[in-house]
């Protein structure tokens, strides 16, 4: 049961939208000049944010986008319980990703929306009986003998 999921990226200093749905804040940190009554979130996701040493490799030109979104990835494939969140999210509505970056098509937000969408979409295989199944049990097959 394959599903259309809704996952906008803007930045917070944008104006509130009434069609933004859930409005997440995906920064480590909270953004200058905003107030938390202003920012109007449904939640503020820090752990799902690069950690420290790769936003900080990756600001200061060590790293290409390409290779920052390939590290990040490999970064969110370990924060599985910190996703979970986010994608009850998206299964209730449409949710905007939120940050304070400049330039969100060359942040973090649009790896970790390919993320949520993967684990989506790998969920939505599971629950349509497409999960890998155990492997054959054979105790049935094993005859048991009271001999020592």
């Amino acid at each position: 049961m394959s599903e259309d999921y809704s996952i906008e990226l803007k930045r917070i200093y944008e104006e509130t939208a009434d069609d933004d749905g859930s409005r997440i804040l995906a920064d480590r940190i909270w953004p200058r000049g905003v107030s938390k009554e202003d920012a109007d979130l449904t939640d503020w996701c820090k752990d799902v944010c690069p950690s420290d040493d790769l936003r900080k490799s990756y600001h200061a030109d060590e790293l290409s986008y390409p290779d920052f979104a390939k590290c990040y990835l490999q970064e969110l494939e370990d924060k599985y319980d910190e996703l979970t969140p986010l994608l009850s999210y998206v299964r209730e509505g449409k949710v905007t990703l939120l940050s304070a970056v400049k330039s969100l098509d060359k942040s973090h937000l649009p790896v970790l929306r390919k993320a949520m969408l993967h684990a989506l979409q790998l969920e939505d295989e599971q629950a349509d009986g497409n999960e890998l199944s155990s492997p054959v049990c054979f105790a049935d097959e094993i005859q048991i003998s009271d001999e020592k």
